[in-house]
């Protein structure tokens, strides 16, 4: 299917949703209320999610903010949906933007010394999660 043919076929499909005549879901927000935090905003459902849910009932907030929130670049890097946000959210986010130098592209061309590393990260976990998890 060439680009035009998809184009075409994806404005027809939303010409044909009934909610694109709904005048309350034609605004900033949408579906969404300004100011009413990420929490009732339903994100794509990706392992972000997923291990902030295996997760939520052991780290610190802050920690869950950084887990759940690290890929939704459009927030963090270029300030998009700011109005969504509460205040918490945007306190929250300067935790996010803090620990995104160390996710992308922070790969070092050596691999690690896994015997040296263990020690220190099975302490970590042992620390904040208990012998099983819910996966």
């Amino acid at each position: 299917m060439t680009w035009a043919k998809f184009s075409a076929c994806s404005e027809n499909r939303i010409a044909a949703n009934p909610d694109s005549l709904e005048p309350r879901y034609q605004t900033r927000s949408g579906v969404y209320r300004e100011g009413g935090g990420l929490g009732s905003v339903h994100l794509s459902w990706g392992h972000d999610e997923y291990l902030y849910h295996v997760v939520k009932d052991y780290l610190p907030e802050e920690a869950l903010y950084m887990i759940r929130y690290h890929s939704f670049y459009p927030a963090h890097r270029e300030g998009a949906y700011a109005y969504l946000m509460n205040a918490r959210d945007m306190a929250m986010f300067e935790w996010v933007r803090a620990f995104n130098p160390y996710d992308l592209y922070t790969k070092s061309h050596e691999r690690p010394q896994v015997n040296q590393l263990r020690p220190f990260y099975e302490e970590l976990i042992a620390e904040y999660f208990p012998g099983q998890l819910r996966w």
